[in-house]
Order: C-alpha cells, then sequence, then structure tokens
C-alpha cells in the first residue's frame, strides 16, 4: 500500500503538470487539451478486459513492479525532451497513451492483489484503508504538484514523478507473493481470447454484475466527457491557474480520503445497493457548480468543494462496488459455471 501510495502520489503530481504544461507553455487550444485527456483514458475502455485475462496468467507482484518502471521511464521523456528542446504536443500525446495503458493493467494487478493478501471478512475494511491511503496521497501529490510546477515549471515536475514510480517499484518488489491462481480442476486453461469471451458472456447472463457494469459505462462517459475540459477549463476560462487547480485537485483528494474512511460504515448501516445509488446520483449532481461557475476565489472555493462531494461519493460506491464483484466472482467460483477470469478486475 505504501508503493501503490507512493506511486499516486506522484500521479497526482502529473494530473497538475500535464495540463498546465500543454495549456500555459505550449498554448494547446480547447480541442488538444480534450484529444491528451481522451488518450489518458482511451485505454481504460480498450484494455480493461484484456488486462484481467494477463493479471490472472502472470504474477501480480511482478506486473505491480514492470509496469512502474516503464511508467518511470515513460515520464521521464517529458523533462528529456524539454531539455532537448523537442517538446511538444504530439510527445505529450505519447506519454498520455502509454502511462494511460500502463496505468490499466497496474491497477488491475493491484485490485486483484487484494483479495489474495486478506481474509475475505475483511476484504471490505482492506479496500477502504487502501482506498483512504490513495485519497491521502491523491491529495498529497496534488498540492505538491502545484508547489513544484509554481518553483521549478511544469516540465522539471515530472522528474519527481519518475521518482515516485520508483519508489512504487521498491516498494511493489517487498510484496510476498500469493501465487498465481491454479485452474478448476478439471477445467483445462483457456485460450486468452476465450477468456475475454468467457467474462462477456458471463457479464451478459449475470444480472448483478451485468448492471454494475452499466452503471460504471455510464458513470465513465460522464466523467470522461468533463474530465476531457475540465483542467483546461479552469486555467483558462475561470483563470485558475496551476495554483487553483491544484487547490481544486488537492480539496477533491481530500473528499475521496474521507469516503474512503467511512464506505464501511455506511454499507454496514444502509447496505450495499442504496450506497452504490447513492454514490452514483451524488457524482453529477456535485457536477453542476461547474455549469454556472465564474472567476474568482469565490467560485473558486465552490468547485473545490463540489470536487470534493463528487470524489467522497466515488470512493464510497467504488469501494462498495470491489467488494459486491469480488464477491460475485468468488460466487461464480463455487457454482457449476466455474472461476470466471477478468471479470473482478474489469468491474474494478
Amino acid at each position: 500500500m505504501r508503493g501503490e501510495s507512493a506511486g499516486l502520489v506522484g500521479t497526482s503530481v502529473h494530473l497538475v503538470a500535464l495540463p498546465t504544461l500543454a495549456v500555459l507553455e505550449l498554448d494547446a487550444t480547447a480541442g488538444q487539451a480534450a484529444l491528451l485527456a481522451s488518450l489518458a483514458h482511451l485505454p481504460t475502455f480498450l484494455l480493461a478486459l484484456p488486462a484481467g485475462g494477463v493479471v490472472d496468467r502472470y504474477s501480480k507482484r511482478d506486473l505491480l513492479v514492470g509496469t512502474d518502471l516503464v511508467g518511470a521511464a515513460v515520464v521521464a521523456v517529458v523533462p528529456v525532451a524539454a531539455l532537448a528542446g523537442v517538446l511538444s504536443m504530439p510527445v505529450l500525446y505519447g506519454v498520455a497513451l502509454v502511462l494511460g495503458a500502463v496505468s490499466v493493467l497496474h491497477q488491475a494487478a493491484a485490485i486483484a492483489i487484494v483479495p489474495q493478501l486478506v481474509e475475505p471478512a475483511l476484504l471490505h475494511r482492506a479496500n477502504a484503508k487502501v482506498g483512504a491511503a490513495f485519497g491521502a496521497a491523491d491529495t498529497a501529490g496534488t498540492y505538491l504538484g502545484a508547489v513544484v510546477v509554481a518553483v521549478v515549471g511544469a516540465a522539471k515536475a515530472f522528474w519527481l514523478d519518475a521518482l515516485s514510480y520508483l519508489v512504487s517499484a521498491w516498494c511493489a518488489a517487498r510484496i510476498p507473493e500469493p501465487g498465481r491462481p491454479m485452474p478448476a480442476e478439471g477445467r483445462p486453461r483457456r485460450r486468452f481470447a476465450g477468456e475475454i469471451w468467457e467474462g462477456l458472456a458471463y457479464t451478459a447472463r449475470t444480472p448483478l454484475v451485468r448492471d454494475l457494469v452499466l452503471a460504471l459505462t455510464l458513470t465513465g462517459v460522464g466523467v470522461g466527457v468533463t474530465g476531457a475540459l475540465f483542467a483546461y477549463y479552469l486555467l483558462t476560462t475561470l483563470e485558475a491557474g496551476p495554483t487553483g487547480l491544484g487547490v481544486v485537485m488537492g480539496v477533491s483528494g481530500v473528499g475521496a480520503l474521507a469516503g474512503a474512511l467511512v464506505a464501511p460504515r455506511i454499507v454496514a448501516r444502509f447496505g450495499p445497493g442504496p450506497t452504490l445509488l447513492a454514490g452514483f446520483a451524488t457524482c453529477p449532481v456535485a457536477g453542476v457548480p461547474l455549469l454556472i461557475s465564474g472567476p474568482g476565489p469565490v467560485w473558486l472555493a465552490v468547485l473545490a468543494a463540489a470536487g470534493g462531494i463528487q470524489l467522497a461519493a466515488a470512493a464510497v460506491a467504488g469501494t462498495t462496488q470491489r467488494l459486491v464483484s469480488w464477491g460475485t466472482s468468488v460466487l461464480s467460483h463455487h457454482s457449476s459455471l466455474g472461476p470466471v477470469k477478468g471479470v473482478r478486475v474489469a468491474l474494478c
């Protein structure tokens, strides 16, 4: 968890530095900023199911270490290109796309390894603690990113990002390897494409999993549309600057931390179904202030508060969703369907 937190600190740094570099230093247009954000999220839609299959086949610890090392190398491209005088939007596009792909595989391995390290009865609490650590790291990284960008510039801030990936790799290498899951008795391992198809078929015929996938897909579309121009809007129309952007993202991180901490209590009191519904409903409502906001510190504070509420709801729903989807995959393991490869990871 320490390694994941270290990696998230660096990721939060480049979430501030990347749009700042594109908009304020490379004079990116709205279309270029949207493309940059879209390329960062595109691998999530293309690689979620294949990532689940990869995680089922290979050592999760090795995947965590390997993706961290690749991430360190990729983010180092930005300051090196800046020093060489060749930094451009196409370079940032490539960095965003590769980092997005690496993040999908890394997060799949990070989520899938948790049930192998803790007892089933402690899984929700473990997910909540992981979410809390992530929220704290996200907040610290965002504020640190804003400071570093202001002091040394957006391009040089990526050196800190690279260092955080290396720290994360070192921590991941120390995780006890739980071992690779074995195929169910009497069931030969399927080919990679077959496992993906099995996951899709299982999702389609299982109401709980199907509904979760549809809800997460629709939520993801809304978040993607907003996120594509969020930083650009704050940096240009609202004239927030990198410091304002860092403040809004930092308070949002505090919300994620709070949501992860209270998630077990909320689920214990209201149950997973109502908790998921409330979380999904709160996210779009909290995005309304962005539609009517204007320049100035008052609106910046409103947006920061709305972002905190939105990510708190997302954290509560996210930890609950992981518990529900993991529990469903465990039930399927003991049914006639056999273990379903990749579905749990893809949902998360």
